[in-house]
This record gives structure tokens, sequence and C-alpha cells, in this order.
């Protein structure tokens, strides 16, 4: 395999078509030089320079070699490039994954941002559930994440970004949809609900739950999501009643949102890393944190 050292040597006397003069630019003696070529010759197997006392001329070979050889550096350029990018966060690729919610708010203010410091990053986003965060950081298959709130996992870490409040989803064809002001959520406790997994996001559901038993019921689901996005799409069926995150609840015509009378439960949206994350993670956190700060999510309909 030939190395990058004496690919150097070989486009050096390429394209100097001298030894002596290639030596000078190499900031080396001549002799060692030329014995590095001969090596890379009986290396290859075939003769790459014709030599002569004042000059050498490439073989055809030695043209087709050239080529790759000046690949070979630039592609090691590139690389000692990106690695020292990645080192302090200026370049590189980041996996990361979000609930579906995040990607209305804040993940694009996030992205749009880290874009415009950050050109050269290469980003990979997928969706996922909360429970699969931990362990996507945990098998590097995901390098950040934004989910709804998770209990603490060994090797990683949770930077809680918002407090979300939580609010009423109702089908336009509810008695209360078109109401003013608050809602009570005792109000709802004898509706069909639309309800969640426990194992999707033990947060999430618990939060719902302790937000309901606060209220005085215990609600019955009639329905089952394995998503805050498959809720509303249900609730918008006509199916149910639920209760969702304030930052879910933009863009549903078909939804009615009601802020809760007396509710003070959240469910925070949290950014997660490893425990020792990269650069790019680390910046990509700042970002989310000062960002959520200083601009609220687009109010509910």
């Amino acid at each position: 395999m030939v190395e990058i050292r004496q690919a150097r040597y070989f486009v050096a006397v390429a394209e100097e078509l001298h030894f002596g003069r290639a030596a000078q630019r190499l900031q080396m003696s001549q002799p060692p030089l030329s014995q590095a070529i001969k090596q890379l010759e009986q290396q290859v197997g075939c003769q790459l320079l014709h030599r002569t006392q004042r000059s050498a001329a490439l073989s055809p070979a030695g043209a087709v070699f050239l080529d790759h050889c000046r690949t070979l550096i630039r592609q090691a350029e590139e690389a000692e490039t990106a690695a020292r990018q990645a080192a302090t966060g200026r370049g590189g690729r980041l996996s990361l994954g979000a609930v579906t919610s995040a990607f209305s708010w804040p993940l694009p203010l996030v992205l749009e941002q880290l874009h415009k410091e950050l050109p050269d990053v290469e980003i990979r986003t997928q969706e996922i559930d909360t429970h699969e965060a931990a362990a996507g950081l945990l098998d590097r298959s995901l390098d950040w994440a934004i989910v709804r709130q998770t209990a603490p996992v060994r090797g990683t870490t949770a930077t809680p970004l918002y407090a979300d409040r939580f609010v009423a989803a109702l089908p336009v064809s509810h008695p209360a949809a078109d109401a003013s002001g608050s809602l009570d959520l005792a109000d709802l406790a004898g509706a069909p609900w639309v309800w969640l997994h426990r194992h999707i996001s033990p947060d999430y559901h618990d939060a719902m739950a302790a937000l309901c038993r606060a209220a005085g019921f215990s609600p019955v689901p009639n329905h089952w999501a394995r998503s805050v996005t498959s809720q509303i799409a249900m609730v918008e069926c006509g199916l149910g009643v639920t209760v969702v995150p304030a930052t879910a609840s933009a863009s549903h015509p078909a939804v009615r949102f009601r802020p809760l009378r007396h509710a003070t439960a959240t469910i925070e949206l949290t950014a997660m890393t490893r425990s020792h994350p990269g650069a790019l993670a680390e910046r990509l956190t700042a970002l989310a944190t000062q960002l959520t700060a200083a601009q609220a999510p687009p109010p509910h309909n």
C-alpha cells in the first residue's frame, strides 16, 4: 500500500522532472529521495520514471500513477481538515433525532442557526419516540435528541429546554370546541379519551395521568395512540378528546386547542446527548437552550 509520504515524494519528482529540484522542494537531500522512488517502483512493480543524468520523465504507468497520488494526497488533507473541524465543532456529521412536535418548534430555529454558523456540518435527522433516544445515543446511531422529558439514563445527559403546558385537544364537533377562555379539565371526564401507551414515553404518559387526577378523575381510554401527532390525528377524526403539549398544537384546523384552568402540570422538552458529547452536540445543545429561551413557541389555535 502506497503511503502518503511516498505519494508526496513521487508527485514532487513528477512535477519538477528533476530529482535535485524535487529534493529542494521537499527540503531533503537527493540520495534518500532517489532511493525512495526506486523502492516505490519496486513496490508498485513497474517503472514510473525514465531517468537521465539531467532530468526525469514520466513513463505511461507513471502518468497514471501521478493522478492517483494527487488524489491520495488531497483525500488525506481533506481527512485531516475534517478531523480538526469535528474536534472543534466546526464541521463533521451530526445524527439527531426528535419527537414529531419538535419539528414544528424549536428544531427549525436550531437547525437554521446551526447552518448559518457551521455550513459544513452534515446533518442527518430522524423522527423518534422518547424511549428510543437513550438507546440511540448509547449505540451511537444518534448524537443528539429532543424528547419529551425522560428519567435519567446512565451514560446520557439531559438538558431541559422548555416547560411545556398541556392544553385540551377537542374535535371541532365537541360542544366546548368554540367556547372562549380556559377549560376545566374535569368537564371532559366523561368524554371518550385518546390516550398514549406508557411504554412510548413514560414521563409524558405519567404527566397526562397526573393532570387528570389533579382534576379529580381518571380517564378511561377509548383509543390508543403511539405519538403526540397520532393523538391529535385521532382527535381530528372525531374519535375523542385528549391533552397534548401546547407546542404540538399548531396548524390543525379540524382540532380546537383550549387552555386548561387551574392546571399547573408541565412536560419538559429536553435535549439529550451522551455524557461525553462531541463539540458539535455540545454546540447544538447550547443553541437550543439559547433559542428556546429567546423565542416563544407559536400560539395554539
